[in-house]
């Protein structure tokens, strides 16, 4: 039995399934409403995480294209687990591509004489290794959230979703009701971190 959300619309987790077992079945119009649903969601998250030295080698679009196709291409073998089962899936499916794209091309930064008219970015490496380090707790306090608090704070900020998308994604009643519930999930990141 599908659950409704509060205008009686089917929520947006009954929704990708439905479509998901549409596309499986051959359904065209399914796909593409899925590839409508996800390509922008995957590009904002996609956004800004090649590292500065593969930038001019990798085109983020083209990646996040390859990969909604090739992801799409092998529905049959996903099996939707929850709610934001399928953005996890596409995340995972593009760090692969990216991996095996920039091991492929073997992508290394151009040698070149220093310029000493370059303008410092202000990051040491320490600053650096902190970063990596609170990187790495932000992740590992992340995998160990309840299902429905991760996808808040993949909402908000990693997608950088507004309250209302947020709300709709969450099937919570407002945007208001959807900025406390992501408020009560960052806190609890926080302590876990």
């Amino acid at each position: 039995m599908a659950t409704e959300d509060s205008r009686g619309e089917p929520c947006a987790t009954d929704l990708t399934a439905d479509l998901i077992q549409r596309a499986r079945a051959g359904d065209r119009d399914a796909l593409e409403e899925l590839f409508a649903r996800h390509t922008p969601l995957l590009r904002r998250w996609a956004a800004g995480r090649l590292p500065r030295w593969a930038r001019d080698a990798v085109d983020t679009v083209d990646l996040v294209q390859e990969t909604m196709l090739g992801a799409f291409r092998n529905l049959a073998g996903f099996e939707p687990r929850g709610e934001g089962a399928l953005q996890a899936y596409l995340r995972q499916a593009f760090v692969n591509r990216l991996r095996t794209r920039l091991r492929d091309s073997a992508v290394r930064p151009p040698a070149a004489a220093l310029d000493s008219g370059m303008v410092d970015d202000g990051t040491s490496p320490l600053e650096a290794a902190i970063g990596r380090e609170t990187l790495e707790r932000y992740e590992t306090a992340l995998a160990r959230m309840d299902p429905d608090v991760r996808a808040a704070i993949v909402a908000r900020v990693e997608l950088r979703l507004s309250y209302a998308e947020t709300a709709e994604l969450l099937d919570k009643p407002s945007a208001d009701a959807a900025r406390m519930f992501v408020a009560r999930a960052l806190v609890k990141l926080a302590e876990a971190m």
